[in-house]
């Protein structure tokens, strides 16, 4: 048995970046699955479910904002904190000053979203856990508030205030209008190999819902 549910998501910021633009960094223009599914995991997080996105209500009139950030251009290695922990003596840490760089985002500003969602049990979940447990637990944690982590919306510099939806969706800036958005990300998938590849799907916009039920998804 599935238990679904409907959370409703606002920032005054979100950049759900596109991977096909990586240096200047441009936002798709709604929330995708996959960051939809990791608010979700900010919430509550267990091995033994796995969140799946249904439907995505895009409710305020999609705009864009120009910023300019600094960012830096290189990462602290993996084996470079490994070798640290191991006892290397080895410095781990990055100078700012040198590796600096200003660039400009696209981002999208005052947004507000309802997702529709629902969990399925995977093989790690125990002999004593039910899809009703899980779901108790999860409207639990949304009426009160809990999270696990902040919630963000695409980048960790937007939080995402997060409540539980207990009634109808508010009516949408699109009602009426249907819209073609394109290619967008869907999710991302984690072989057993350890290799990470994007799956992708074409996203249509229909009364300002986005139906991810029955979306065709391509590797």
């Amino acid at each position: 048995m599935s238990y679904g549910f409907s959370i409703e998501i606002k920032g005054d910021f979100a950049l759900f970046s596109r991977p096909e633009l990586n240096v200047e960094r441009v936002s798709y223009d709604c929330m995708t699955p996959s960051a939809a599914r990791g608010i979700l995991e900010a919430v509550m997080w267990k091995p033994a479910i796995r969140y799946v996105i249904d439907r995505i209500h895009v409710i305020r009139p999609i705009r864009f904002t120009n910023v300019r950030r600094n960012e830096v251009t290189s990462v602290l290695s993996g084996s470079a904190a490994r070798a640290a922990m191991r006892g290397s003596d080895k410095p781990i840490y990055l100078v700012t000053k040198q590796c600096i760089a200003q660039r400009a985002s696209l981002l999208l500003r005052d947004v507000h979203y309802v997702v529709d969602a629902h969990f399925t049990l995977t093989d790690r979940a125990g002999e004593t856990d039910t899809a009703e447990k899980f779901y108790n637990m999860i409207l639990r944690r949304l009426r009160k508030g809990q999270c696990f982590h902040t919630p963000y919306l695409g980048c960790r510099e937007f939080p995402a205030r997060v409540s539980l939806l207990e009634g109808d969706a508010p009516p949408s800036a699109y009602v009426g209008q249907v819209q073609e958005l394109g290619l967008m990300l869907y999710d991302i998938d984690y072989l057993p190999d350890g290799a990470r590849g994007s799956t992708y799907f074409r996203a249509r916009m229909e009364d300002g819902i986005i139906d991810l039920a029955d979306c065709e998804v391509y590797r």
